[in-house]
């Protein structure tokens, strides 16, 4: 009860921080796992904390395949790559939060939950000009807490339809066939800067356009606020 109690103090102080009285149940949405649009696109999106000596190969292949993607950087790696940051922005790719430290959002308060999600926040918009509205969990972990989190601070929460699982790095063989067998409309595609991929892209991306696919960023395939986009690939 006492912590019940706690945590919608927590909340209600966020909700009066940012200037808004509606209430943190009425915007709590589901995880969303891929977009609503109705178009025949897809959204790739990039989980960021590492890796960044393969961003710039992938910046070349999604630019020869005019490929907008999303960057889900966390804060710390972007305190780190400010110009490679901007370099992402200016290529015109979106960049969203990933938090400010990888962790595990399911093991920690919703205090310092909030904590990291405003600190990558303060950290992105002050080096791309731009606030981030979608926040994607480092191991893909969320628990209910973090929803009602991210509801209080304005966000939506990002998950996947297609998972390369290119953190394992496999062959770049294994990569292309995981996105190519389940290309669907509004797919949600997740990867990672790794050298496997980097030798995937362009045969992902290409394999994308043939099929009659738009690669748009993730506020493009996300049209309005549903909360029941229906569970992708989640391995």
């Amino acid at each position: 009860m006492l912590m019940s109690i706690l945590l919608l103090g927590v909340f209600t102080t966020i909700l009066l921080m940012r200037g808004d009285d509606s209430s943190v149940a009425s915007r709590v949405l589901d995880p969303i796992y891929q977009g609503n649009s109705g178009e025949k696109a897809v959204g790739i999106t990039v989980n960021v904390d590492w890796g960044e000596e393969y961003i710039p190969q992938m910046l070349k292949s999604f630019k020869e395949n005019q490929a907008e993607v999303t960057f889900f950087v966390s804060g710390k790696w972007a305190e780190k790559n400010p110009e490679l940051l901007k370099e992402m922005k200016a290529a015109g790719h979106s960049i969203q939060s990933h938090g400010y430290k990888h962790l595990h959002f399911n093991n920690i308060s919703a205090e310092e939950a909030s904590e990291q999600i405003r600190k990558a926040e303060e950290i992105i918009n002050k080096t791309v000009g731009e606030k981030p509205r979608f926040f994607a969990p480092p191991y893909g972990e969320y628990n209910q807490q973090l929803l009602n989190v991210v509801a209080a601070l304005d966000y939506e929460l990002i998950m996947w339809s297609i998972d390369t699982i290119d953190w394992q790095r496999p062959d770049p063989a294994t990569i292309v066939k995981r996105v190519s067998n389940k290309l669907h409309n509004d797919a949600i595609i997740l990867m990672h800067p790794t050298d496997p991929t980097v030798k995937a892209l362009p045969a992902i991306l290409e394999k994308i356009k043939q099929d009659g696919y738009k690669m748009l960023t993730i506020d493009k395939i996300i049209k309005q606020s549903k909360g029941d986009n229906s569970k992708g690939d989640n391995n």
